[in-house]
Protein backbone atom coordinates (compact mmCIF):
# COMPACT_ATOMS: atom_id res chain seq x y z
CA UNK A 1 0.00 0.00 0.00
CA UNK A 2 1.61 3.25 -1.22
CA UNK A 3 1.24 6.66 0.50
CA UNK A 4 -1.02 7.54 -2.50
CA UNK A 5 -4.00 6.11 -0.82
CA UNK A 6 -3.67 8.22 2.64
CA UNK A 7 -3.14 11.00 0.23
CA UNK A 8 -6.85 10.08 -1.45
CA UNK A 9 -8.28 9.86 1.93
CA UNK A 10 -6.93 13.12 2.63
CA UNK A 11 -8.62 14.57 -0.67
CA UNK A 12 -11.94 12.46 -0.03
CA UNK A 13 -12.10 14.11 3.36
CA UNK A 14 -11.77 17.65 2.51
CA UNK A 15 -14.28 16.96 -0.22
CA UNK A 16 -16.98 15.13 1.49
CA UNK A 17 -16.88 16.73 4.62
CA UNK A 18 -15.86 13.80 6.51
CA UNK A 19 -13.58 13.17 9.01
CA UNK A 20 -10.28 11.56 8.06
CA UNK A 21 -10.23 9.14 11.17
CA UNK A 22 -13.73 7.76 10.22
CA UNK A 23 -12.68 6.79 6.39
CA UNK A 24 -9.64 5.14 8.08
CA UNK A 25 -11.40 3.32 10.35
CA UNK A 26 -13.60 2.52 7.31
CA UNK A 27 -10.61 1.46 5.61
CA UNK A 28 -9.09 -0.82 8.46
CA UNK A 29 -12.24 -2.17 8.72
CA UNK A 30 -12.57 -3.49 5.18
CA UNK A 31 -8.90 -4.63 5.33
CA UNK A 32 -9.77 -6.96 7.95
CA UNK A 33 -13.14 -8.42 6.56
CA UNK A 34 -10.52 -9.22 3.26
CA UNK A 35 -7.94 -11.58 5.34
CA UNK A 36 -10.46 -13.00 7.01
CA UNK A 37 -12.28 -13.75 3.50
CA UNK A 38 -9.12 -14.36 1.47
CA UNK A 39 -7.29 -16.27 3.84
CA UNK A 40 -10.16 -18.37 5.62
CA UNK A 41 -9.00 -16.58 8.93
CA UNK A 42 -11.69 -16.82 11.97
CA UNK A 43 -8.72 -15.33 14.77
CA UNK A 44 -9.21 -11.90 16.06
CA UNK A 45 -7.02 -9.98 13.79
CA UNK A 46 -5.71 -6.33 13.73
CA UNK A 47 -4.85 -3.90 10.68
CA UNK A 48 -2.19 -1.47 11.47
CA UNK A 49 -2.00 1.17 9.33
CA UNK A 50 1.23 3.93 8.63
CA UNK A 51 0.75 6.91 7.01
CA UNK A 52 4.12 8.07 6.64
CA UNK A 53 5.61 5.06 5.24
CA UNK A 54 2.45 3.74 3.71
CA UNK A 55 3.16 0.29 5.03
CA UNK A 56 -0.01 -1.95 6.27
CA UNK A 57 0.26 -4.66 9.01
CA UNK A 58 -1.50 -7.32 9.87
CA UNK A 59 -1.62 -8.68 13.25
CA UNK A 60 -3.37 -12.23 14.51
CA UNK A 61 -4.04 -12.62 18.69
CA UNK A 62 -2.78 -16.27 19.21
CA UNK A 63 -2.54 -18.40 22.74
CA UNK A 64 0.14 -19.59 23.87
CA UNK A 65 0.41 -23.48 23.94
CA UNK A 66 2.47 -26.02 24.79
CA UNK A 67 1.30 -27.97 21.49
CA UNK A 68 -0.28 -26.05 19.03
CA UNK A 69 -3.65 -27.59 17.39
CA UNK A 70 -5.43 -24.65 15.75
CA UNK A 71 -2.43 -22.84 14.41
CA UNK A 72 -4.61 -19.62 12.89
CA UNK A 73 -5.48 -19.21 17.16
CA UNK A 74 -2.58 -20.75 18.68
CA UNK A 75 1.09 -20.30 18.80
CA UNK A 76 3.93 -22.51 20.67
CA UNK A 77 5.84 -21.04 23.45
CA UNK A 78 8.71 -21.70 22.24
CA UNK A 79 8.47 -19.46 19.10
CA UNK A 80 6.41 -16.82 21.35
CA UNK A 81 9.69 -16.78 23.66
CA UNK A 82 11.56 -16.08 20.29
CA UNK A 83 9.45 -12.68 20.04
CA UNK A 84 9.87 -11.88 24.07
CA UNK A 85 11.57 -14.54 25.95
CA UNK A 86 8.97 -13.60 28.87
CA UNK A 87 6.54 -15.10 27.05
CA UNK A 88 4.41 -18.35 29.25
CA UNK A 89 1.82 -20.65 28.65
CA UNK A 90 -1.77 -18.78 27.97
CA UNK A 91 -0.71 -15.88 27.07
CA UNK A 92 -2.54 -13.57 24.31
CA UNK A 93 0.37 -12.26 22.15
CA UNK A 94 0.00 -10.55 18.49
CA UNK A 95 2.05 -11.73 15.45
CA UNK A 96 2.10 -10.28 12.33
CA UNK A 97 0.51 -12.09 9.82
CA UNK A 98 0.82 -9.93 6.56
CA UNK A 99 0.67 -12.04 3.48
CA UNK A 100 3.07 -11.16 0.82
CA UNK A 101 0.31 -10.44 -2.06
CA UNK A 102 -2.66 -9.27 0.45
CA UNK A 103 -2.01 -5.18 -0.93
CA UNK A 104 -3.67 -5.91 -4.12
CA UNK A 105 -6.18 -8.60 -2.73
CA UNK A 106 -6.60 -6.30 0.29
CA UNK A 107 -7.46 -3.58 -2.45
CA UNK A 108 -10.10 -4.99 -4.02
CA UNK A 109 -12.03 -6.07 -1.38
CA UNK A 110 -11.57 -2.31 0.69
CA UNK A 111 -13.21 -0.49 -2.21
CA UNK A 112 -16.33 -1.84 -1.87
CA UNK A 113 -16.15 -1.67 2.14
CA UNK A 114 -14.99 1.93 2.06
CA UNK A 115 -17.40 3.34 -0.52
CA UNK A 116 -20.05 2.19 1.67
CA UNK A 117 -18.74 3.30 4.78
CA UNK A 118 -18.68 6.67 2.97
CA UNK A 119 -21.75 6.50 1.64
CA UNK A 120 -22.72 6.41 5.42
CA UNK A 121 -20.45 9.26 6.88
CA UNK A 122 -21.61 11.49 4.65
CA UNK A 123 -25.82 10.67 4.97
CA UNK A 124 -24.51 11.43 8.65
CA UNK A 125 -22.64 15.08 7.95
CA UNK A 126 -26.31 15.33 5.85
CA UNK A 127 -28.78 13.98 9.07
CA UNK A 128 -26.40 16.17 11.63
CA UNK A 129 -26.50 18.97 9.20
CA UNK A 130 -30.66 19.03 9.00
CA UNK A 131 -31.51 17.53 11.92
CA UNK A 132 -30.99 21.37 13.78
CA UNK A 133 -33.38 22.10 11.00
CA UNK A 134 -36.48 20.79 11.98
CA UNK A 135 -39.58 23.17 12.77
CA UNK A 136 -37.36 25.62 11.07
CA UNK A 137 -38.28 27.57 7.47
CA UNK A 138 -36.42 26.30 3.79
CA UNK A 139 -36.12 27.30 0.76
CA UNK A 140 -35.98 24.70 -2.09
CA UNK A 141 -36.79 24.09 -5.45
CA UNK A 142 -39.32 21.66 -6.49
CA UNK A 143 -37.46 18.96 -8.67
CA UNK A 144 -40.42 16.34 -9.70
CA UNK A 145 -43.43 15.04 -7.83
CA UNK A 146 -45.50 11.74 -8.09
CA UNK A 147 -48.98 11.05 -6.57
CA UNK A 148 -47.77 10.53 -3.41
CA UNK A 149 -45.46 13.59 -2.85
CA UNK A 150 -43.81 16.54 -4.18
CA UNK A 151 -39.93 16.60 -4.11
CA UNK A 152 -38.37 19.66 -3.26
CA UNK A 153 -34.22 19.88 -3.22
CA UNK A 154 -33.57 21.47 -0.28
CA UNK A 155 -29.58 21.78 -1.18
CA UNK A 156 -27.95 18.09 0.07
CA UNK A 157 -30.98 16.34 0.06
CA UNK A 158 -34.42 15.95 -1.73
CA UNK A 159 -37.37 17.15 1.16
CA UNK A 160 -40.68 15.11 0.70
CA UNK A 161 -43.94 17.27 0.43
CA UNK A 162 -46.46 14.74 1.52
CA UNK A 163 -50.17 15.66 -0.01
CA UNK A 164 -52.08 16.21 3.56
CA UNK A 165 -49.34 18.64 3.94
CA UNK A 166 -49.91 21.08 0.78
CA UNK A 167 -51.90 23.85 0.42
CA UNK A 168 -55.02 23.21 -1.34
CA UNK A 169 -55.85 26.11 -3.01
CA UNK A 170 -51.53 25.72 -4.34
CA UNK A 171 -50.46 24.30 -7.69
CA UNK A 172 -46.61 23.14 -7.93
CA UNK A 173 -44.57 23.22 -10.62
CA UNK A 174 -40.86 21.86 -11.61
CA UNK A 175 -38.33 24.02 -10.74
CA UNK A 176 -40.66 26.89 -8.48
CA UNK A 177 -38.65 27.68 -5.22
CA UNK A 178 -40.94 27.28 -2.66
CA UNK A 179 -40.74 27.68 1.23
CA UNK A 180 -41.41 25.03 3.36
CA UNK A 181 -41.84 24.44 6.94
CA UNK A 182 -39.55 21.20 8.01
CA UNK A 183 -41.26 18.81 10.07
CA UNK A 184 -39.52 15.74 10.82
CA UNK A 185 -35.96 14.34 9.97
CA UNK A 186 -35.31 10.93 10.21
CA UNK A 187 -32.00 8.70 9.89
CA UNK A 188 -32.58 5.80 7.58
CA UNK A 189 -31.49 3.01 6.40
CA UNK A 190 -32.34 4.39 2.89
CA UNK A 191 -30.44 7.98 4.16
CA UNK A 192 -32.04 11.15 5.76
CA UNK A 193 -35.94 11.69 5.04
CA UNK A 194 -36.59 14.97 5.47
CA UNK A 195 -40.51 15.90 5.74
CA UNK A 196 -42.07 19.35 4.57
CA UNK A 197 -45.46 21.17 4.81
CA UNK A 198 -46.35 24.18 3.20
CA UNK A 199 -49.85 23.78 5.37
CA UNK A 200 -47.96 23.64 9.22
CA UNK A 201 -49.66 26.63 11.13
CA UNK A 202 -45.31 26.35 12.25
CA UNK A 203 -44.37 28.00 8.95
CA UNK A 204 -47.02 30.86 9.44
CA UNK A 205 -44.94 31.81 12.76
CA UNK A 206 -41.77 31.07 11.22
CA UNK A 207 -42.67 33.87 8.35
CA UNK A 208 -43.79 36.08 11.06
CA UNK A 209 -40.05 35.41 13.00
CA UNK A 210 -38.36 36.41 9.89
CA UNK A 211 -40.27 39.31 8.56
CA UNK A 212 -41.21 41.25 11.42
CA UNK A 213 -37.77 42.37 13.49
CA UNK A 214 -39.58 43.37 16.63
CA UNK A 215 -40.54 39.46 16.86
CA UNK A 216 -36.92 38.18 16.08
CA UNK A 217 -35.60 40.53 18.88
CA UNK A 218 -38.50 39.46 20.97
CA UNK A 219 -39.81 42.71 21.32
CA UNK A 220 -43.21 41.52 19.98
CA UNK A 221 -44.24 37.72 21.30
CA UNK A 222 -45.94 35.26 18.94
CA UNK A 223 -48.91 33.77 21.62
CA UNK A 224 -50.21 31.35 18.90
CA UNK A 225 -51.39 30.08 15.56
CA UNK A 226 -54.53 29.05 14.32
CA UNK A 227 -54.27 28.10 10.44
CA UNK A 228 -56.67 26.38 7.84
CA UNK A 229 -54.37 26.66 5.03
CA UNK A 230 -54.25 28.47 1.67
CA UNK A 231 -57.89 30.62 2.84
CA UNK A 232 -57.47 32.10 5.90
CA UNK A 233 -55.07 32.16 9.44
CA UNK A 234 -55.07 33.84 12.65
CA UNK A 235 -52.22 34.60 14.93
CA UNK A 236 -52.05 36.30 17.97
CA UNK A 237 -49.26 38.44 19.59
CA UNK A 238 -48.17 40.23 22.24
CA UNK A 239 -45.54 43.46 23.17
CA UNK A 240 -44.36 43.49 27.65
CA UNK A 241 -43.60 47.18 26.61
CA UNK A 242 -47.25 48.81 26.73
CA UNK A 243 -45.67 51.62 24.41
CA UNK A 244 -45.39 48.70 21.36
CA UNK A 245 -48.64 47.92 19.14
CA UNK A 246 -47.22 44.37 18.55
CA UNK A 247 -50.36 44.31 15.90
CA UNK A 248 -48.92 47.53 14.14
CA UNK A 249 -45.58 46.15 14.64
CA UNK A 250 -46.88 42.67 12.39
CA UNK A 251 -48.97 44.60 9.81
CA UNK A 252 -45.75 46.78 9.20
CA UNK A 253 -46.17 50.29 7.26
CA UNK A 254 -48.66 50.27 4.53
CA UNK A 255 -49.41 46.48 5.29
CA UNK A 256 -45.99 45.67 3.70
CA UNK A 257 -44.50 43.06 6.27
CA UNK A 258 -48.12 41.03 6.44
CA UNK A 259 -48.66 41.69 3.15
CA UNK A 260 -44.97 39.37 1.96
CA UNK A 261 -46.37 36.84 4.01
CA UNK A 262 -49.88 36.84 1.99
CA UNK A 263 -47.64 36.77 -1.22
CA UNK A 264 -45.73 34.20 0.06
CA UNK A 265 -48.61 32.07 0.95
CA UNK A 266 -50.56 32.75 -2.05
CA UNK A 267 -53.30 35.25 -0.98
CA UNK A 268 -53.98 33.02 2.60
CA UNK A 269 -55.94 35.80 4.08
CA UNK A 270 -54.54 36.62 7.88
CA UNK A 271 -56.12 38.23 11.00
CA UNK A 272 -53.33 39.59 13.45
CA UNK A 273 -54.85 40.14 16.62
CA UNK A 274 -53.37 41.25 20.37
CA UNK A 275 -53.56 38.95 23.22
CA UNK A 276 -54.82 39.03 26.24
CA UNK A 277 -54.78 37.16 29.47
CA UNK A 278 -58.03 38.39 30.37
CA UNK A 279 -60.50 35.68 28.14
CA UNK A 280 -62.90 38.20 27.65
CA UNK A 281 -60.54 40.22 26.07
CA UNK A 282 -59.00 38.16 23.75
CA UNK A 283 -62.27 35.93 22.74
CA UNK A 284 -63.39 39.63 21.38
CA UNK A 285 -60.39 40.35 19.61
CA UNK A 286 -59.54 36.62 17.61
CA UNK A 287 -63.17 36.71 16.61
CA UNK A 288 -62.10 40.17 14.53
CA UNK A 289 -63.38 41.43 11.96
CA UNK A 290 -66.62 40.82 13.90
CA UNK A 291 -67.73 43.26 16.61
CA UNK A 292 -68.46 41.82 20.02
CA UNK A 293 -71.20 43.30 22.69
CA UNK A 294 -70.34 41.17 25.16
CA UNK A 295 -68.35 37.57 26.35
CA UNK A 296 -69.57 35.35 28.92
CA UNK A 297 -66.93 32.72 30.49
CA UNK A 298 -67.38 30.09 31.83
CA UNK A 299 -63.68 29.40 33.48
CA UNK A 300 -64.52 25.60 34.76
CA UNK A 301 -65.24 24.73 31.25
CA UNK A 302 -62.69 26.57 29.79
CA UNK A 303 -66.22 27.95 27.53
CA UNK A 304 -67.07 31.36 26.90
CA UNK A 305 -70.42 32.69 25.18
CA UNK A 306 -69.89 35.78 22.32
CA UNK A 307 -72.48 37.97 22.19
CA UNK A 308 -72.76 40.02 19.13
CA UNK A 309 -74.60 42.75 17.06
CA UNK A 310 -77.38 41.02 15.10
CA UNK A 311 -75.76 42.58 11.94
CA UNK A 312 -72.97 41.00 12.75
CA UNK A 313 -73.62 37.45 13.58
CA UNK A 314 -72.42 35.95 10.12
CA UNK A 315 -69.55 37.58 10.31
CA UNK A 316 -68.70 36.24 13.76
CA UNK A 317 -69.56 32.53 12.93
CA UNK A 318 -67.68 33.45 9.37
CA UNK A 319 -68.55 31.18 5.90
CA UNK A 320 -68.99 27.48 7.52
CA UNK A 321 -68.34 28.75 10.29
CA UNK A 322 -64.28 29.16 9.65
CA UNK A 323 -64.18 32.52 11.77
CA UNK A 324 -65.60 31.14 15.01
CA UNK A 325 -63.62 27.74 14.47
CA UNK A 326 -60.01 29.65 13.90
CA UNK A 327 -60.88 31.45 17.14
CA UNK A 328 -61.18 28.82 19.37
CA UNK A 329 -57.86 27.12 18.13
CA UNK A 330 -56.40 30.33 18.48
CA UNK A 331 -57.57 31.30 21.93
CA UNK A 332 -57.93 27.68 23.42
CA UNK A 333 -61.84 28.57 24.33
CA UNK A 334 -64.88 27.12 23.42
CA UNK A 335 -66.46 30.14 21.71
CA UNK A 336 -70.21 29.83 21.53
CA UNK A 337 -72.04 32.62 19.59
CA UNK A 338 -75.00 34.22 19.98
CA UNK A 339 -76.62 37.59 18.30
CA UNK A 340 -78.48 40.22 20.46
CA UNK A 341 -82.04 39.44 20.27
CA UNK A 342 -81.38 35.76 21.03
CA UNK A 343 -79.02 36.73 24.14
CA UNK A 344 -82.18 39.16 25.18
CA UNK A 345 -84.89 36.28 24.80
CA UNK A 346 -82.88 34.09 26.86
CA UNK A 347 -81.64 36.64 29.80
CA UNK A 348 -78.10 36.85 28.91
CA UNK A 349 -77.84 40.91 28.68
CA UNK A 350 -77.83 43.17 31.04
CA UNK A 351 -79.86 46.05 31.76
CA UNK A 352 -76.43 48.30 31.16
CA UNK A 353 -75.34 46.21 28.44
CA UNK A 354 -78.80 46.56 26.43
CA UNK A 355 -78.85 50.12 27.05
CA UNK A 356 -75.23 50.50 25.92
CA UNK A 357 -75.96 48.60 22.95
CA UNK A 358 -79.27 50.27 21.81
CA UNK A 359 -76.78 53.41 21.66
CA UNK A 360 -75.34 51.78 18.93
CA UNK A 361 -71.88 50.84 20.61
CA UNK A 362 -69.99 47.49 20.90
CA UNK A 363 -68.37 46.98 24.31
CA UNK A 364 -65.85 45.42 22.72
CA UNK A 365 -64.16 46.84 19.79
Amino acid sequence: MSSQLFDALENLSKEKGIEKQVLLEALEAALISAYKKNFKSASNVRVELDEETGRMSVFSRKTVVEEVEDPQQEISVDQAREINLNHEVEDIIEVEVTPKDFGRIAAQAAKQVVTQRVREAERGVIFSEYIDREEDVMTGIIQRKDSRFVYVNLGKVEAKLAEAEQMPTEEYHIHDRIKVFVTKVENTSKGPQIYISRSHPGLLKRLFEMEVPEIYDGTVEIKSVAREAGDRSKISVYAPDPDVDPVGSCVGQKGQRVQTIVNELKGEKIDIVEWSEDPKVYVSNALSPSKVVDVLVDEEEKATTVIVPDYQLSLAIGKRGQNARLAAKLTGWKIDIKSESEAREEGLLTEVEDSYSNDGEDLFE
